[in-house]
């Protein structure tokens, strides 16, 4: 009955965020205590050093690499529902491999760039002379492979385990260079095994759960290749990925560009602002990833229109109201928050914090959107609003930064959070329609 209420979808949404919540919750948490050690031991600029020395090699990955988890989700769900085993072992060793090659070039070029930007970033000769082995930092976000089977195979509890691992070690080695007075250089190789472990451990859960289904399937495959029984395999993930890239880059790159404008104590200061105004934004991520599988599901069984709307609805307004709260916290409080988290140095967050927390706010609707059109088949329709918003308005934010000084970066993300919401919400809405030639004509110029 594609018209049902889609109350199963949403509860079993929910039940997936909250194994995501708890490992995440744990994890920010965490991430509160070690910013706290190294905001405080390291002063505004040195912190600020250290993100933005973190932050280009993430960036370098997010735009390098290649990650398939959407296409995994997508036409894994196919392959379990037909008992088609051998073919998700095909897909898993293609997305595997593609992810492989782009990791080992994201690796090589954060190797390459970050010897050569990092001064103009602003980077001390401690962070430049680090870049090079930091490079592997990149290898973090190289695991989108077992990411994606685990989330195929619902195991959310150990998605949200994960989420403790790096925040753990993060806080342990910040520790560890606080009572040997190791300084930059400390903090640094500290986020760098953190970054390691995250890597590690994703994969050697993908591979526990996979001996637990797969078991030798891998030596005994049928002849054929993913690309052929997966049609459109390749293009999906192009689209995906590039969906996935601009979303991330939409958070990273601010920060780089504050550094190029304004120096790493901007930066400094920037990223406290940022990771307290996280706690809005890291649920409604969660919830789009949650989600995402249970709205191809709900497309699949007919549910394109008013159930998947309203799914939407549903999962889109619940952040909100979360979001919401956060917000008025965090206005009410803003200074006493920047001072507990980084100290007297960083009471200049407080008013970029309350610009960012509404920015966030807004954007809590864009996760789930994202991940109604990828179940549409419509990825392509997300990627070309993250290229006409991140893209498009980018050149603003120099322009706000030289004018306005740092509070140009918190307008910068209201701007652009309330445009993306705007174009989202307009596409996902014209891609629900119930007459199919009338969604199909849903495209941006």
């Amino acid at each position: 009955m594609p018209d049902a209420v889609p109350t199963g979808t949403v509860r079993r949404i929910l039940a997936n965020l909250v194994k995501l919540v708890g490992g995440k919750a744990g994890g920010a948490v965490i991430g509160l205590a070690y910013m706290l050690v190294a905001a405080r031991a390291l002063g505004p600029r040195d912190y600020g050093v250290l993100v933005l020395v973190h932050g280009f090699a993430m960036t370098v990955g997010g735009i390098v690499e290649f990650p398939g988890w959407h296409a995994i989700v997508r036409y894994g769900s196919e392959a379990l529902a037909r008992d088609q085993r051998h073919r998700l072992v095909r897909l898993l060793r293609f997305a595997a491999l593609v992810e492989g090659v782009g990791g080992a070039c994201a690796v090589v070029t954060a190797a390459v760039l970050g010897p050569l930007l990092g001064t103009r970033l602003g980077w001390s000769p401690v962070a430049v002379a680090f870049a090079i082995p930091y490079s592997l930092a990149v290898l973090a976000s190289i695991r989108a492979t077992p990411a994606g089977y685990l989330q195929l195979m619902g195991r959310f509890d150990l998605l949200g385990i994960h989420n403790l691992i790096p925040p753990l070690i993060r806080l342990a080695g910040a520790g560890v260079a606080l009572l040997l007075g190791a300084g930059l250089r400390g903090f640094l190789i500290a986020w760098l095994v953190a970054a390691l472990a995250e890597w590690l451990a994703m994969w050697a859960m993908g591979l526990w759960v996979a001996r637990q289904h797969l078991s030798g399937l891998a030596r005994d495959p049928a002849p054929a290749t993913a690309r052929q029984e997966n049609p459109g395999l390749l293009r999906f993930m192009i689209a995906a990925n590039a969906e996935v890239t601009l979303s991330e880059l939409s958070d990273r790159l601010p920060a780089l560009v504050i550094g190029w404008v304004l120096g790493p104590a901007a930066v400094g200061i920037y990223a406290i602002a940022q990771r307290a105004t996280m706690v809005i934004a890291q649920p409604a991520q969660m919830l789009g990833r949650a989600a995402y599988a249970e709205f191809a599901r709900l497309v699949a069984g007919g549910g394109r229109s008013g159930p998947l709307r309203r799914a939407v609805a549903r999962c889109a307004g619940g952040a909100i109201a979360v979001a919401a709260t956060g917000t008025a916290i965090i206005a009410v409080f803003g200074t006493q928050i920047a001072i507990a988290l980084g100290g007297h140095g960083y009471e200049a967050a407080a008013g970029l914090m309350a610009v960012l927390a509404v920015a966030r706010t807004i954007l809590v609707i864009v996760p789930p959107e994202s991940a109604a059109l990828m179940a549409l088949g419509r990825p392509d329709l997300s990627v070309k609003g993250n290229v006409l918003v991140g893209v498009g308005l980018l050149p603003l934010l120099p322009l706000l930064l030289s004018r306005l000084g740092l509070g140009g970066a918190g307008w910068f993300a209201l701007v652009q959070a309330g445009a993306l919401a705007a174009l989202l919400t307009w596409l996902l809405w014209l891609n629900t329609r119930p007459d199919p030639a009338l969604a199909g004509a849903a495209v941006i110029a």
